[in-house]
């Protein structure tokens, strides 16, 4: 075959994977718009389950440098929050979120870390008391040295044979009239 041919034949390939994986990331950016979940971000149900596999583990929070939280942190509150919201393009938002807060006392000295038993008794206890939508995404309020004080979405989760890790990532600023404009022209396009 000749170098030309070859050359248009590859090319044509490229151009028909690209576009059936333009099509992929445009249905799933609908199935996951439909479910009002534009984002991989944990849900609460979700987190839940993975600690109920694992109620005798160590509950471990890191943020993105692999610093952990002090192993006497305490669970201090559980939020169910719902926003409602105008952003800057006029467009109305709402969304839920579970809101989780911890806290380590200044003198604390507790050497071991709340096991996920403990984190879901917690939790079992306060979701009888006020509705906590479990599609929601869970984030996690803390602050201290190694932490700058925000409301963490969780990145990801890891296990071992004696703890369950929790990785922090911190949230960003987006605006959504821009993202939305953006999401509108991925769909025009192609």
């Amino acid at each position: 075959m000749p170098i030309k041919a070859h050359l248009n034949a590859v090319t044509k390939t490229s151009h028909s994977r690209l576009r059936r994986a333009v099509v992929f990331a445009k249905k799933r950016w609908r199935s996951l718009k439909a479910v009002g979940r534009l984002n991989t971000d944990m849900n609460t149900k979700e987190f839940i389950s993975t600690l109920r596999r694992s109620r005798d583990k160590q509950l471990i929070f890191a943020n993105d440098n692999g610093s952990s939280i002090h192993s006497g942190y305490h669970l201090t509150e559980l939020k169910a929050a719902t926003f409602d919201t105008v952003d800057c393009g006029a467009q109305k938002n709402n969304w839920n979120e579970t809101i989780v807060q911890l806290w380590v006392p200044a003198s604390e000295t507790d050497e071991t870390f709340m096991t996920a038993g403990k984190f879901l008794s917690i939790y079992d206890k306060v979701s009888q008391m006020i509705e906590i939508d479990p599609t929601a995404e869970i984030r996690f309020e803390y602050g201290a040295k190694n932490f700058f004080p925000s409301n963490y979405h969780v990145d990801s989760i890891t296990e071992d044979q004696e703890s369950i890790r929790v990785a922090f990532r911190p949230p960003e600023t987006t605006c959504k009239a821009q993202d939305r404009e953006k999401n509108q022209c991925a769909d025009s396009c192609c």
